[in-house]
C-alpha cells in the first residue's frame, strides 16, 4: 500500500507523530512518505492508496495552513483518507481551578470534524481518525504519555 502523509506541525509534535506512523507502516512493508504542507503542492499530490492528514488544533480548529491545503487539495474521487489531530490536554481553569466540562472540551476540539468536512466535500472517504494529546496548556508539548500506543493502534486500523 502507498501512503502519503501530510502534516502542519508548528512545534514538532505532529511531525513526531507522523514520523512514528511512517516508521510503523514501512516496517510492515508499505511505502509511506511524509511532508509538511508548506513543502507540498495541494494541486500536485502524488497518487496513493491512502492519504493521512495531521494538524494541530488552534482555537478549536485545524491550523490555517492545513485548512488552506485541504481546500485546494486535488484528490481523486473516492480517495481514502485518515486524520490525526493533536490537542492540548484538558487542564484546570487558572482562575477557578475547575476542569472543563465534556461540552467545553468538545467546543475546542473541532479539528477532526472541520478536516473531515473539507475532505468529504471532495468525495473522499474516511477510513480512520485519532486524537493525540500534548501535555500542558500550550501545544508546545511534549506529547502526552502513551502517545506511541495510540499511534500504533491507529496504524493497525489503517492496515
Amino acid at each position: 500500500m502507498k501512503v502519503e502523509i501530510y502534516h502542519a506541525s508548528k512545534f514538532g509534535n505532529g511531525e513526531k507523530v507522523v514520523a512514528y506512523l511512517q516508521g510503523l507502516l514501512v516496517v510492515k512493508g508499505h511505502q509511506a512518505d511524509f511532508r509538511h504542507v508548506r513543502d507540498a503542492s495541494p494541486k500536485e499530490m502524488p497518487a496513493a492508496d491512502l492519504y493521512v492528514f495531521c494538524a494541530p488544533t488552534r482555537m478549536g480548529k485545524p491550523i490555517g495552513k492545513m485548512r488552506r491545503f485541504l481546500k485546494k487539495a486535488a484528490l481523486p474521487e473516492g480517495a481514502k483518507y485518515a486524520l490525526i489531530a493533536t490537542h492540548g490536554e484538558a487542564t484546570p481553569n487558572k482562575k477557578t481551578g475547575k476542569m472543563p466540562t465534556p461540552e467545553e472540551i468538545e467546543k475546542y476540539q473541532q479539528n477532526l470534524p472541520v478536516m473531515d468536512a473539507l475532505l468529504k466535500a471532495k468525495g473522499a472517504v474516511k477510513v480512520a481518525e485519532v486524537k493525540v494529546y500534548v501535555r500542558g496548556d500550550t501545544m508546545k508539548g511534549p506529547l502526552a504519555e502513551g502517545w506511541e500506543k495510540i499511534v500504533e493502534a491507529f496504524a493497525a486500523k489503517l492496515l
